[in-house]
């Protein structure tokens, strides 16, 4: 990323679009493979066909779960922590004579 600006929501959107469609399509392609595989009956079928299932299963789940995570907050990011300007920490005495106290009179 060039500059630290955040990407706009339609971007992210796409991204997050592009990123389930495309576990989508290997999950298809698990099927299919599998599919394939009882046709051929290849050695160890027992073998491919269980990563082909476990595959077929995980994706979707995978797939909605980062379809539905957004990039965290700036807040949230390490960069954002290790990259602070450090503050000044003000004078307790002095911050507590800044403060508005706000007083509630019940007469």
């Amino acid at each position: 990323m060039i500059t630290d600006a955040a990407t706009s929501p339609e971007q992210e959107l796409r991204s997050r679009e592009v990123r389930y469609v495309l576990m989508m399509l290997m999950r298809a392609a698990c099927i299919v493979v599998a599919a394939v595989l009882v046709a051929a009956r290849p050695p160890l079928l027992w073998l491919w066909l269980t990563l082909c299932i476990v595959g077929a299963v995980v994706l979707p789940w995978a797939a909605v779960l980062l379809a539905n995570d957004k990039a965290p907050r700036p807040e949230h990011q390490l960069r954002n922590r290790l990259h602070k300007a450090p503050q000044s920490h003000p004078d307790p005495e002095h911050a507590v004579s800044e403060r508005e106290h706000k007083v509630i009179d019940v007469d």
